[in-house]
C-alpha cells in the first residue's frame, strides 16, 4: 500500500512519495535523511508502526523544491547587445557563475571567435546571444555564483566550490554508496542527470568524493 487516508486526510509511505513526485526512491530517501536543510516533511506512523507521510505536505515541499531548480537555471543576465562578443570572465557573469572554470563544456568548445595569443594561448569569445542559447538549453542543469558586481570572496577550494551541480554528485555518491556500488558508469549517470559531457561529470564526481 503506497497511499491511505486517516480521517479523511491524505497519506504516502516512502514508495508512494516517490510515484507522486516521479523522484527515485534513493532520493526521497536522502531528502527524508538530509530534511534538517531540504525542508522535506517528518513523517508520522499509524498504531501498526507503517510510515506515512500528509499528502498535503509533500506537495508543498515539492513545488517549493521546484520552483528553486527553477530559479536557479534562469538566473540568466539577458542585458546587453546580443551581437556583442564577450570572454570567459563575462560569460560567467551572465550565467551567473562565480568563475569562469565554471563554464560549460558547450561554450568552452564552440567559440563564435578565437584569438590565438603571444604566448600561445587562445583567448576565446563568444556573442552575448550564443550564451543565452546555451542558458536556454540547460533543462536539467543547474548553475549559480555571485550576482555580477559583488565583490570578490576568499580564495576558493577547488573550482566548483560555488557551483550547485557538485551537489547532484555527492547526492549520485551516496545514492551509489546506499546501494553497495562504486563509481563505475557514475560518470555516465551524473552527465545524463546534468546535460554535462562526461569529462565534466567525472571532474564533479571526484571533487565531491574528496569532499566525503
Amino acid at each position: 500500500m503506497s497511499r491511505h487516508t486517516f480521517d479523511g486526510r491524505v497519506a504516502l509511505d516512502r514508495a508512494g512519495v516517490a510515484a507522486h513526485t516521479g523522484a527515485a526512491r534513493r532520493t526521497v530517501n536522502l531528502w527524508h535523511r538530509n530534511r534538517a536543510t531540504t525542508g522535506f516533511p517528518d513523517a508520522f506512523t499509524d498504531e501498526a508502526g507503517r510510515e506515512w507521510f500528509w499528502l498535503d505536505r509533500i506537495d508543498a515541499f515539492h513545488t517549493a523544491h521546484q520552483k528553486a531548480k527553477l530559479a536557479v537555471l534562469t538566473a540568466v543576465d539577458r542585458s546587453g547587445d546580443p551581437n556583442e562578443l564577450v570572454g570567459s570572465g563575462e560569460a560567467a557573469k551572465i550565467l551567473h557563475y562565480g568563475s569562469y572554470r565554471n563554464l560549460p563544456d558547450e561554450l568552452r568548445d564552440r567559440p563564435d571567435d578565437v584569438e590565438i595569443l603571444s604566448d600561445g594561448r587562445l583567448r576565446r569569445r563568444w556573442y552575448r546571444r550564443t550564451v543565452w542559447a546555451i542558458a536556454a538549453a540547460r533543462t536539467g542543469r543547474q548553475s549559480t555564483g555571485r550576482t555580477p558586481g559583488t565583490a570578490t570572496g576568499p580564495l576558493k577550494p577547488h573550482p566548483y566550490a560555488d557551483d550547485p551541480r557538485l551537489q547532484v554528485a555527492v547526492e549520485l555518491l551516496a545514492e551509489a554508496r546506499q546501494d553497495g556500488r562504486d563509481r563505475r558508469g557514475l560518470g555516465v549517470e551524473l552527465a545524463r542527470r546534468l546535460g554535462v559531457a562526461q569529462r565534466t561529470a567525472q571532474r564533479l564526481l571526484t571533487v565531491a568524493d574528496a569532499l566525503d
